[in-house]
């Protein structure tokens, strides 16, 4: 299969490290209107957390175009999903990594790109959500939009599907103890929309 991926943050490039890892599936675009090829070559070969990239070389052949070994990616750098050519370069499953896109009617965008499916990959209030071990079975092909949840829901649904499957579960408390996100302040700073946000 053939995949774009619209915005290359951290889950961007980790979708693009298994992609690029793998030999069925073929990542042929990236799309992140905020970084350069020559800054999205950086970025993925250095990931402080997943290590140096160890497989094929990786660089910017120009503006447009990343090279992995011998595989050109195209690469764009859109602010609207509708104006993305994803049916150009072949992109038929789209993952939508920004966090901006997370309904079906934005994310619908990508389907008037060319594109044929929209991976979210963040909770959406309206596209099915699905989380593999615990409900991919109920996926069905006319979902040209889903969601894979948040990742605490992909660390909790499946051992609580687990223990609801062979106890039951009545009612649940969850705490989660999560590592920084790329949008969450390290030391004190201005957050208008959420004060206590702008706390570290």
């Amino acid at each position: 299969i053939k995949i774009g991926i619209n915005g290359f943050g951290r889950i961007g490039r980790l979708v693009a490290r298994v992609a690029l890892q793998r030999n069925d599936v073929e990542l042929v675009a990236v799309n992140d209107p905020f970084i350069t090829a020559d800054y999205m070559t950086y970025m993925f070969k250095y990931d402080t957390v997943h290590g140096h990239w160890k497989h094929e070389d990786v660089k910017a052949k120009d503006a447009k175009t990343l090279l992995f070994g011998e595989r050109s990616v195209a690469v764009f750098g859109i602010r609207n999903p509708e104006e993305i050519p994803w049916g150009e370069t072949g992109a038929d499953y789209i993952v939508e990594s920004t966090g901006v896109f997370t309904d079906k009617e934005k994310a619908s965008a990508h389907i008037k790109g060319g594109a044929k499916k929209v991976i979210i990959s963040a909770p959406s209030k309206d596209a099915p959500m699905f989380v593999v071990g615990v409900n991919e079975k109920e996926y069905k092909p006319e979902f040209d939009i889903v969601s894979n949840a948040s990742c605490t829901t992909n660390c909790l649904a499946p051992l609580a599907k687990v223990i609801n499957d062979r106890f039951g579960i009545v009612e649940g408390l969850m705490t989660t103890v999560h590592s920084i996100t790329a949008t969450q302040k390290t030391v004190d700073g201005p957050s208008s929309k959420d004060w206590r946000g702008g706390r570290a």
